[in-house]
């Protein structure tokens, strides 16, 4: 079964005319990066424990009370959704807007709100944990918001790119190119 969540679209891998924007289709919510190992570890291990928690609901359910039985089951699906939204996190681009996907909260940017995406060396939080340390960052800036208010897309050391730099450079790189395309300066 196809997880168009879970990665990437190819064209970034097969475009040769304009790497940044390969698209047909601009109308169409993507992420311009793949979610990093740390972000899909997680969810695997999310989901494996989910199986555990499964197989527990079948076995309490015939050794014991159907209603415990049930109160398992639900628990293993909210693991699942947990799974499945961790995987859903990150940065999605179309040509209506620019959507940054968090684990509770969608918050999303129309082009014409959108001034500018740059990258900036600054201390970033380490995979969402308060503890910071220096790396980069895509701060996005937007017309509602005061200049001061940057909201940081990208880091080098989230989920998606700790340890890989040259995907951090790739993402920030597509996300500025499709500022640079939609975007109202």
């Amino acid at each position: 079964m196809p997880l168009p969540f879970l990665t990437a679209d190819r064209a970034f891998d097969e475009a040769v005319d304009d790497p940044a924007l390969p698209f047909g289709d601009r109308d169409r919510w993507r992420r311009p990066y793949r979610p990093g190992p740390w972000r899909v570890g997680a969810a695997a291990l999310l989901l494996l424990l989910a199986s555990y928690v499964l197989v527990a609901a079948v076995i309490i359910a015939f050794a014991g009370t159907l209603t415990a039985g049930a109160v398992c089951f639900g628990a293993a699906v909210l693991v699942i959704v947990c799974a499945l939204r961790m995987l859903r996190m990150g940065i999605w681009v179309s040509a209506r807007g620019l959507r940054q996907v968090g684990f509770l909260t969608t918050r999303t940017a129309p082009w014409e709100q959108v001034v500018s995406a740059r990258t900036v060396q600054q201390p970033v939080r380490w995979l969402g944990v308060p503890r910071t340390v220096q790396g980069q960052a895509l701060l996005l800036a937007r017309k509602d918001r005061a200049p001061e208010d940057l909201t940081p897309l990208l880091t080098t050391h989230n989920a998606d790119f700790l340890g890989r730099p040259l995907a951090f450079d790739r993402a920030a790189d597509t996300v500025e190119a499709w500022v640079a395309e939609y975007g109202r300066a």
